[in-house]
């Protein structure tokens, strides 16, 4: 039998405390796909060890001595982009705000940090961190230095092929969702006429903050949904942590039913109660992230007559559920982030009759 001399995954532990320090290596070295490549206690020291080690991925705490885990970010990202898993211990306030603004400077995932091996969810948490940490090392991150200037697209961009009466609008978004949610949602406006539900893959225990972050970020009142809701414009509506969201009849539900290609909420799940309730009255996007949630349900929306948009490849951090959705014929038009939301815009409050 040949070796295997499959090349292990590179990892950084950036972690001030010496017991979570040890336990993560210890999880990590334990993973025949990793490998710890160095382990520091502050961002400065990753800073200072990045180009030396060139680790894979970087898993990343959130309260450090000096700058904290989203300065870090911040920094990493400007100087040599690379994959970072952020790791929180708490989920207080303070630290579920740096974590989220963490992913909307380039972080790809934010976790629970694994208890010790007598907890009763330390398996399922080390699991979790291991498989997070191969499967971003995997992605292609790119230099950032600060907010990207977003240009807006000209006139020749190909009108839609019918602008109609909505009354919806679904947006499913997963790894590298945040960065691209606080551009959309912000272009689209506090005019913008429709109801928002959204479906952004991210652990139970960060929703409340993840919640509480849209609403710094964009002109809509952010609503968590835990049972039902009467969708009004000028909101946007999130599903309570581990819940799939549901539009029937004139309200929004949640359940915990089954996940769906693997997560829940799911994207699909959204997007064929959608399907199902408001047919060609609803406007489905689909943004980046792994995997292939949200395909199959946009398939299902497209069916019914609603437009659906995918973000284009040239700009997507991870172009896994927007390709599936092209890839099944699901998607009426895809268009560069900057583009999608003068594109809704345009479908709803620029167009005053159908064409």
């Amino acid at each position: 039998m040949k070796p295997n001399h499959k090349k292990k995954v590179r990892v950084l532990v950036v972690e001030d405390s010496a017991v979570i320090r040890q336990l993560l290596e210890y999880i990590i070295g334990s993973d025949p796909r990793l490998e710890i490549a160095g382990a520091v206690t502050s961002g400065e020291e990753a800073l200072k060890v990045l180009n030396a080690l060139s680790p894979d991925v970087i898993s990343m705490d959130i309260r450090l001595p000096g700058m904290n885990g989203l300065e870090a970010t911040l920094r990493i990202m400007a100087e040599k982009p690379t994959p970072i898993v952020v790791v929180a211990s708490s989920i207080e306030s303070e630290d579920l705000k740096i974590a989220v603004n963490a992913l909307n400077a380039g972080a790809l995932a934010v976790l629970e940090k694994p208890a010790g091996p007598t907890s009763a969810s330390y398996q399922a948490l080390a699991s979790r961190l291991c498989t997070q940490l191969a499967i971003m090392s995997q992605v292609k991150v790119v230099r950032r230095r600060g907010e990207p200037k977003l240009t807006q697209p000209g006139r020749d961009w190909p009108l839609p092929v019918r602008y109609g009466d909505y009354r919806m609008l679904g947006i499913v978004s997963s790894t590298g969702g945040p960065s691209a949610l606080a551009h959309l949602l912000t272009a689209l406006g506090p005019d913008f006429p429709l109801p928002i539900l959204l479906v952004q893959h991210i652990g139970a225990n960060f929703l409340e903050g993840f919640a509480s972050w849209l609403q710094t970020i964009c002109p809509f009142a952010v609503t968590i949904v835990r049972d039902r809701e009467r969708p009004e414009h000028g909101h946007l509506y999130v599903p309570a942590g581990d819940h799939h969201l549901r539009i029937a009849s004139d309200y929004l539900e949640t359940d915990t039913a089954s996940p769906v290609s693997l997560q829940r909420p799911s994207g699909t799940i959204l997007f064929e109660s959608m399907a199902r309730t408001l047919g060609r009255k609803a406007l489905g996007v689909l943004l980046t992230g792994m995997g292939d949630d949200g395909a199959k349900g946009m398939l299902s929306l497209r069916e019914a007559g609603a437009y659906t948009i995918a973000e284009d490849a040239s700009t997507a951090v991870v172009y896994g559920m927007p390709a599936e959705a092209v890839r099944l014929g699901a998607v009426c038009e895809s268009l560069p982030l900057p583009a999608i939301a003068r594109r809704l815009r345009e479908l709803t409050i620029l167009a005053k009759t159908p064409c």
